[in-house]
């Protein structure tokens, strides 16, 4: 599987993005995706991750209630809705495909990484 995060960009306090996360491979269906960021000088840490239906989501606690997860299995597209950005959500973000339908917010369960997308929110 390859994945190719797109829709980075530069926002203000505030306001919203939406990452996609396009990936080749016709077992897309059958892979747990999951959105992990890094900060600079940070440890790359975990975001958001959806089950190969569309559930469960979970969260991580710095995002919960302003993210949200889904996919779209008929186009090899997961999303990552992000609204209410903050300063400190500032980072790369990475989509990551993990060989199982079960999601974690474990990196290291992740088999299959995109190459990342900048996300800057100015306050």
């Amino acid at each position: 599987v390859q994945l190719q995060a797109s829709g980075g960009g530069l926002v203000q306090a505030g306001g919203s993005l939406r990452l996609s996360c396009a990936a080749s491979g016709r077992t897309f269906s059958s892979y747990a995706i999951g959105w992990f960021r890094q900060a600079p000088g940070k440890e790359r840490e975990f975001v958001a991750a959806i089950g190969w239906s569309g559930s469960p989501t979970f969260y991580g606690g710095s995002v919960k209630g302003r993210f949200t997860i889904s996919r779209d299995n008929t186009k090899n597209t997961m999303y990552l809705q992000m609204n209410s950005l903050k300063p400190e959500d500032t980072a790369v973000y990475y989509c990551a495909a993990k060989r199982s339908t079960w999601p974690s917010g474990r990196l290291d369960e992740y088999d299959y990484w995109g190459q990342g997308t900048q996300v800057t929110v100015s306050s």
